[in-house]
């Protein structure tokens, strides 16, 4: 029970600092986040910039602040896309099953197989740099995961006696799969969704980083860290402070995920 506590509520600890940091950027920020002042590049942490500054004399706790929008639109808009489509596409091959199933999974089999940065290049080869080659890189990412997920979950659940009983009651395949069947699968979902939000944050990072995804002088996670890469020996603080910013949200939202499964899990 201490075990399963912990990490749910180190999770929502985590998560509940970073979205709130982030959520306080849309309002206020300590400095403007692209305002250059270059007699004050690579200032140590002081009263007047509490994380310091980068190269170009930006604050970089201004820069943090934004720089988490990006990191959480891939998460809620990509995640939330592939969620929707896999859970669907999953939902129809489960219950159906032949052909259909079949079909369905052999093509979310061959998706799954392709290296996730493959993906990601593909994408923003067709729609160029930016967030929106990303937003479609991580859907599609996700959309197979979900799939199997779900597709499992029904081949399980429709054997129950609940399924059949409703069945026998008149109940159409769609009042059976939305209200029977996904609510029973839900909470296996979820956790998945945390998951998968914590890698969606370290794939924006990464591309970023790459120089794929948010262009200067929009701020990012990734690109705070690739900028401040040749700074590095004179300024650590430039990397360190985004390095943390990253490793505090794939670490939260894995935790929270860790959690939600000992506490929906009977055997813990």
């Amino acid at each position: 029970m201490a075990r399963r506590n912990w990490s749910l509520l180190l999770g929502i600890m985590l998560t509940a600092l970073i979205i709130i940091t982030t959520l306080a950027g849309l309002l206020f920020t300590p400095h403007p986040p692209n305002a250059m002042d270059i007699e004050n590049r690579l200032q140590p942490p002081s009263a007047s910039n509490l994380l310091g500054t980068d190269n170009f004399g930006r604050d970089i706790l201004s820069r943090l602040m934004i720089g988490g929008r990006a990191a959480f639109v891939v998460g809620l808009v990509a995640v939330g896309a592939g969620f929707v489509v896999g859970t669907l596409w999953g939902a129809i091959a489960g219950f159906y099953r032949g052909w259909a199933e079949e079909v369905l999974m052999r093509l979310a089999d061959g998706l799954y197989s392709f290296p996730a940065l493959l993906v990601a290049l593909l994408a923003i080869t067709l729609m160029g740099p930016g967030l929106p080659g990303i937003l479609l890189a991580v859907a599609i990412a996700n959309m197979p995961v979900f799939a199997r997920l779900t597709r499992g979950a029904f081949l399980t659940l429709s054997q129950r006696e609940f399924v059949t009983s409703a069945r026998s009651l008149g109940a159409s395949d769609l009042r059976i799969i939305f209200r029977h069947l996904l609510p029973n699968c839900l909470a296996t979902l979820v956790i998945q969704v945390s998951i998968s939000f914590a890698a969606a944050v370290l794939a924006e990072a990464s591309l970023s980083y790459l120089g794929m995804g948010i262009q200067p002088p929009n701020a990012s996670w990734g690109r705070m860290l690739k900028e401040a890469q040749a700074f590095a020996g004179l300024a650590p603080w430039a990397a360190i402070f985004p390095g943390i910013a990253i490793a505090l949200t794939v670490l939260g939202f894995n935790q929270l995920g860790e959690g939600l499964r000992n506490a929906l899990d009977p055997r813990y």
